[in-house]
């Protein structure tokens, strides 16, 4: 029964963790997205799934796929384990 306590307590944290370290890889490489007229938006983390969508000149651009390769790449180097990024279409969706 104490273990049980214990798990529930560290698994937010490290989703947060987590959380933080895929976001800070997106904020990195948009920068370089904006300056040629792109950009990357984060959607949602859904377990191993990371949905993104890409705006701007991104969207038309024919090294799209090379870049979410690249955030794929730079996000499992830093986490250490395998994910997978997702473009996802559309608007983006107001948040609340």
């Amino acid at each position: 029964m104490l273990v049980e306590p214990e798990v529930m307590k560290q698994a937010p944290s490290q989703d947060d963790e987590r959380s933080r370290i895929i976001r800070a890889v997106i904020e990195e490489i948009r920068p370089n997205l904006q300056r040629d007229g792109g950009d990357c938006q984060l959607i949602e983390i859904d377990g191993n799934k990371i949905m993104v969508r890409l705006t701007g000149a991104c969207v038309f651009c024919k090294l799209s796929s090379a870049t979410l390769e690249g955030i794929q790449s730079k996000v499992v180097e830093r986490l250490g384990e395998l994910v997978r990024i997702i473009p996802v279409a559309g608007a983006a969706k107001p948040r609340h």
